[in-house]
């Protein structure tokens, strides 16, 4: 019963900060009312303890940690949510908060009826959780850098085609999206960096065979965002190339991370 008053007070407060994030960007700053940008991100900031006091209730069990594929979604879900309230904290983003708290609340709601299930051991290594943990950071990150791809891919078309009404008034500007989608990009480069050299070096089975696949497209992931950092700071890379090459990488980690899970836990279930 807490678990439930856990998630839907979670999901109460996400859908009220992003509305106030709505309202605040659609109307003029002389019609607003007396909250600030930083007072609606605390709601939001409110929405995402509640959302790790109901996932802690879900994922911590007597047999061990259990990382199933609603579990797993709504976790990588909370720590999006965590960097795009402090991107919107730092800069005028907050369209991005409207359009993506309300899928956290989503992944909260698909996670109250749950049943998959995928238990780390008590036992479980430090070194063999803090991989897991830098992964997911890894992964949370690096979705957000995708999100943050199309929503600068829809922007660009617009623009290009002399078309910028509709949503297109309420983002910032195209260059203030660009500088934020290769901030993202970095420090999730950085994370999966740790991730995939935590893995070798404290991992003995990261080429077994059932996880070769999963180190095979991250390593290939690495590298698509490396040559894309290379890219950008040597050749200047941007606009519809920089788009590309980051949406090629997260499907790369997509596949690694959820792709089988989402086979043996949804679909083969």
């Amino acid at each position: 019963m807490e678990n439930y008053i856990f998630i839907y007070s979670a999901i109460i407060l996400y859908f009220a900060c992003s509305a106030l994030l709505f309202f605040q960007i659609k109307q003029p700053v002389k019609d607003t009312v007396s909250l600030s940008k930083k007072h609606i991100v605390l709601i939001g900031l409110g929405g995402l303890c509640l959302h790790g006091f109901a996932l802690y209730n879900g994922m911590i069990t007597p047999l061990g940690i259990n990382l199933g594929f609603y579990n797993a979604v709504a976790l990588v879900s909370a720590f999006i949510t965590l960097f795009i309230l402090i991107a919107v904290w730092r800069y005028p983003v907050e369209i991005l908060a409207v359009i993506l708290l309300p899928i956290a609340a989503i992944t909260l709601i698909f996670n109250i009826n749950s049943d998959t299930s995928h238990l780390l051991p008590e036992e479980s290594s430090k070194a063999l959780i803090f991989h897991i943990l830098t992964s997911i950071i890894a992964y949370s990150i690096l979705a957000l850098a995708a999100l943050q791809a199309i929503f600068l891919s829809i922007q660009n078309k617009f623009l290009h085609a002399h078309q910028p009404g509709g949503i297109i008034k309420l983002m910032p500007p195209l260059r203030n999206m660009e500088v934020l989608l290769f901030e993202i990009i970095v420090v999730g480069f950085i994370a999966l960096t740790i991730s995939l050299g935590s893995g070798l070096i404290f991992l003995e089975n990261m080429f077994a065979q059932h996880l070769v696949h999963k180190t095979v497209l991250s390593i290939l992931a690495w590298f698509v965002f490396l040559i894309l950092l290379i890219g950008h700071w040597k050749l200047g890379w941007r606009g519809r190339t920089a788009i590309r090459w980051t949406l090629t990488g997260f499907v790369s980690l997509m596949l690694a991370y959820f792709g089988s899970k989402f086979v043996l836990e949804i679909v083969l279930a």
